[in-house]
């Protein structure tokens, strides 16, 4: 059942240009350098700026406008919301919330999905372990297409769960549904404002680790290698819950100030 062909990927993706620009602008925003009620350059000044097409401009303001951070005025502009302190204060109080959901339900993982990647490794036949690899090569093919990873993700977790051939590892999996996968951008448990490619391109390696430890048999390496994985978002979440209340902490000062 081993094999000794290992699956090496080393595919990178640039993220949209739009989030580019979207990334910088809320950078300014957060750090003050535009401020509340300013006038944004215009349409012209940023494609030149960032060296893009007005297209690409006009997706990254809609962006930032649905964000509730900027609000085009008929005739005059784009403006900075007058508020935006207290903008970024709920907004991060929200995420704050679902960041820590996410460490919960990374918690209960850790306890089912360490032992399900041995077992997997030492149970699964021909048709599991091609559920498995078909899970990882859609999250790939999703990822270069810039679409949402997160049911693919769900997906090649389930398939391990189910490789482990004892119904009860996916019937917990079940339970916790599309809240297992926090970075998932199409459910409502979702962390993430927008897909980062840095973000989705380092879960992807840390199930590459995962599969080709399947694949091989090796059973102490896939607990290993799913430990590794779940441990690191875990701290990925510990410091995005940091960060997030020290700018809600911080957001609120200034907004009692003003």
């Amino acid at each position: 059942m081993a094999s000794d062909t290992a699956i090496s990927l080393k595919v990178e993706r640039k993220p949209k240009l739009s989030e580019t620009v979207v990334a910088a602008i809320r950078k300014q925003l957060q750090a003050g350098e535009i401020q509340p009620g300013q006038k944004l350059p215009t349409e012209g000044q940023l494609t030149e700026t960032f060296g893009v097409s007005r297209t690409v401009v006009r997706e990254a303001l809609a962006k930032l406008a649905a964000d509730g951070l900027v609000e085009p005025r008929q005739g005059a502009g784009v403006f900075v919301t007058e508020h935006i302190s207290t903008m970024f204060g709920a907004l991060a109080a929200d995420i704050g919330s679902k960041d820590s959901i996410a460490l919960n339900v990374l918690e209960v993982r850790l306890a089912i999905e360490i032992e399900s990647a041995g077992l997997a490794a030492i149970r699964r036949n021909a048709a599991q372990e091609a559920a498995i690899q078909e899970a990882f090569f859609e999250f790939e093919r999703l990822l270069l297409n810039s679409e949402p990873t997160g049911p693919a993700d769900l997906a090649f977790h389930r398939a391990i769960a189910s490789a482990t051939n004892n119904p009860f590892y996916v019937e917990m999996l079940d339970v916790l549904g599309r809240r297992a996968i926090p970075c998932d951008v199409t459910s409502p448990w979702s962390t993430e404002l927008a897909q980062s490619d840095l973000y989705q391109r380092g879960l992807q390696g840390e199930h590459l680790v995962i599969l080709n430890a399947i694949i091989s048999g090796d059973a102490e390496s896939a607990r290993e290698a799913m430990r590794a994985h779940l441990t690191a978002s875990q701290q990925r979440y510990r410091e995005r819950l940091h960060a997030r209340q020290s700018f809600y902490a911080e957001s609120v000062k200034a907004a009692a100030s003003e």
